[in-house]
């Protein structure tokens, strides 16, 4: 039998150029995630600044179903390697915040490939592609994304997940900032729907376990770093973001209590994501403009 070919040899001349999509910058989606977080009112209005990470509900692309795989992504897509059974996985990212995103501004976002390096982990080779996003309104730079996404050939080995999912609260909060949700089928559905997001893992439960190896619906990596930025937009309304970073480490299932908290450090802020059987499963860092 002969030895599989490294991941790099897939992506040797694997050169993407850049993509530009446009949005109106619709107050719709954000009054939408604010529902969706149980929020008395919209965060933003037209005119207002968008919170952090909520451009991930602009600017979205609805392709035509028979472009989906079995699993609900993309068979193929601009940044997406041309690896053989390929798995993906949101590893984390970070944003530079010259100045907000505003609503009803028309926007415009050129995204193009930045890193591809093959590493080894614990379950064989990975291999990491970072994504830019160049966020520009009136001609001027106000957001710029980097996404790092982890792809692997096959299924890997050696799951940490648990047996079943255990609906006990999540740990006694440990920082100043907090806030809690216990994501259900019906928040991971709208989700998805907000973020054009087909994965099957967000909303088929017989797929999840059969298929996945996965004791129930996953919690979307997205909502686990979306919750830690809410919580700085909770506890301090009038100071702007930056920049901030975030890791995904593991992860959460639908019916476990999450926990986001963080402490201020006097720049910025520090933040995990955390249920009852996991410190972290989420981290961040924000510092204020």
């Amino acid at each position: 039998m002969q030895p599989a070919a490294p991941l790099s040899s897939y992506v040797e001349t694997w050169h993407p150029g850049p993509v530009t999509m446009h949005d109106p910058m619709d107050p719709g989606p954000a009054a939408a995630v604010s529902a969706l977080l149980d929020l008395t009112g919209p965060a933003a209005a037209a005119g207002d600044p968008l919170p952090p990470l909520w451009q991930w509900f602009h600017f979205l692309h609805w392709p035509a179903q028979h472009e989906l795989g079995t699993d609900g992504h993309l068979r193929d897509a601009r940044f997406l390697p041309p690896v053989p059974d390929r798995q993906r996985m949101f590893a984390g990212g970070r944003s530079r915040i010259v100045e907000p995103l505003r609503l009803g501004e028309p926007a415009e976002r050129v995204s193009s490939l930045g890193q591809v390096t093959p590493k080894h982990g614990r379950s064989g080779e990975l291999l990491f592609v970072t994504e830019r996003q160049e966020f520009r309104q009136s001609g001027r730079v106000c957001l710029v994304e980097e996404q790092d996404i982890v792809y692997r050939s096959g299924r890997g080995s050696g799951s940490r997940h648990p047996a079943a999912v255990d609906g006990r609260t999540a740990p006694e909060a440990e920082e100043p900032w907090r806030l809690r949700l216990q994501p259900d089928p019906a928040l991971l559905f709208r989700l998805s729907a907000l973020t054009a997001n087909a994965h099957r893992i967000h909303y088929d439960a017989p797929y999840c376990r059969d298929t996945e190896g996965y004791p129930g619906l996953v919690v979307h990596g997205p909502l686990l770093a979306l919750l830690m930025l809410e919580v700085v937009r909770r506890e301090a309304p009038g100071r702007q973001v930056g920049s901030l970073s975030f890791t995904l480490r593991r992860p959460a299932f639908s019916g476990e209590h999450l926990l986001a908290e963080g402490s201020p450090t006097g720049t910025g802020a520090r933040l995990r994501t955390a249920t009852h059987r996991e410190a972290r499963h989420a981290t961040a860092e924000v510092s204020f403009a």
